[in-house]
């Protein structure tokens, strides 16, 4: 877990697996014996079980499944972390007209994209309204004593758009806390950056190209220069399957119509200031495509966006917002066809 950046500072870095997704954690000029690497590891571990507990969906007796069988009109006691993060989606379901909702958890699960199975397929039209009809961010509500409330029996929450953005940035500030200035967290695909990386730099992060049959190994679509600054990308080539049209149907549902987003947008990544903003608003602005998305993200300061999409030909076209290339030092990359 330690090691020596080219510049001659030390480096500490460790990966791990957390929310079902794997992270790391690089820690650049800290001297740290191997007894004090695994006791930092072991109370980074313990914040993200802790976090998991609240917000899991996947784990029965989390706070967020308890919630789902709690009775309507009930306030349910919750942790101050889930009831800020929960408060935190429901401004981002109004600031995007409803772009981004926290209780699409029945339809994600009927699209087999959830905790619920892995059988991917369209649901029928009466169970995909039936599903519906349990959501909606209108019926929830959180009171000033961290309680969630909901209206309708059969409301859930589903954080995954936003819950590994806030574990970076719980990661994170206990990391800051502990005096460390130049750092590196991801979990999945959300980054935080912090002071300057091995090489004295800031920090390198490549994009991925969307390609439509993904691996890791796949070349980056663009690199950004960042420090500071989170990032976090959506897109639609991990999690999909190809209907009997043989349409692409990926797992980012459009809260509006309970479908998949279907718009020639292949990823979207945000750097912005905190990564559980970055999170939801890579979600939000696929869904939104990439007219309204644009028009969304030019009115937030110190955020920006790359929107890749798919051309008719196969090829990819980059469309950064206007202050993307300024945040991030944005270097485009030649992408393959995408292969769809």
């Amino acid at each position: 877990m330690g090691g020596a950046g080219r510049a001659g500072e030390p480096v500490v870095r460790w990966e791990g697996r957390t929310m079902g997704s794997p992270y790391t954690v690089q820690i650049v000029g800290a001297s740290l014996a191997p007894g004090e690497i695994d006791a930092l590891k072991a109370d980074v571990d313990r914040r993200l079980v802790e976090i998991n507990r609240q917000m899991s969906h996947y784990q029965p007796d989390s706070e967020l499944s308890r919630f789902a069988s709690a009775p309507a009109r009930t306030p349910f006691p919750v942790s101050a972390d889930f009831a800020r993060v929960t408060r935190f989606s429901l401004d981002m379901h109004r600031l995007s007209a409803g772009a981004f909702d926290p209780t699409l958890g029945p339809v994600i699960n009927r699209w087999g994209f959830g905790e619920k199975t892995e059988q991917r397929a369209v649901p029928p039209e009466s169970e995909l309204r039936a599903a519906l009809e349990k959501t909606g961010a209108r019926h929830l509500s959180v009171t000033a004593h961290d309680e969630l409330v909901k209206d309708i029996p059969d409301l859930a929450i589903n954080l995954s758009a936003v819950a590994k953005g806030f574990g970076v940035d719980e990661v994170a500030r206990l990391l800051r806390g502990r005096g460390f200035t130049n750092l590196y967290v991801s979990i999945a695909g959300e980054v935080l950056t912090q002071g300057r990386n091995p090489r004295g730099t800031n920090w390198q992060v490549g994009i991925s190209a969307p390609l439509a049959h993904w691996r890791e190994t796949d070349p980056m679509a663009a690199v950004v220069s960042i420090s500071g600054l989170s990032l976090s990308t959506s897109g639609d080539y991990q999690k999909f399957f190809t209907d009997a049209r043989g349409r692409r149907l990926c797992h980012i549902i459009d809260p509006r119509t309970g479908w998949p987003v279907q718009n020639n947008i292949g990823g979207v990544t945000v750097v912005t200031t905190n990564s559980m903003t970055a999170d939801a608003l890579a979600t939000t602005l696929f869904v939104l495509g990439t007219d309204a998305g644009l028009k969304l993200i030019e009115g937030w300061t110190n955020t920006a966006a790359l929107f890749i999409v798919h051309e008719p030909d196969g090829q990819f076209r980059q469309i950064p917002s206007s202050r993307f290339g300024d945040l991030t030092g944005y270097r485009p990359l030649e992408v393959p066809p995408s292969g769809r």
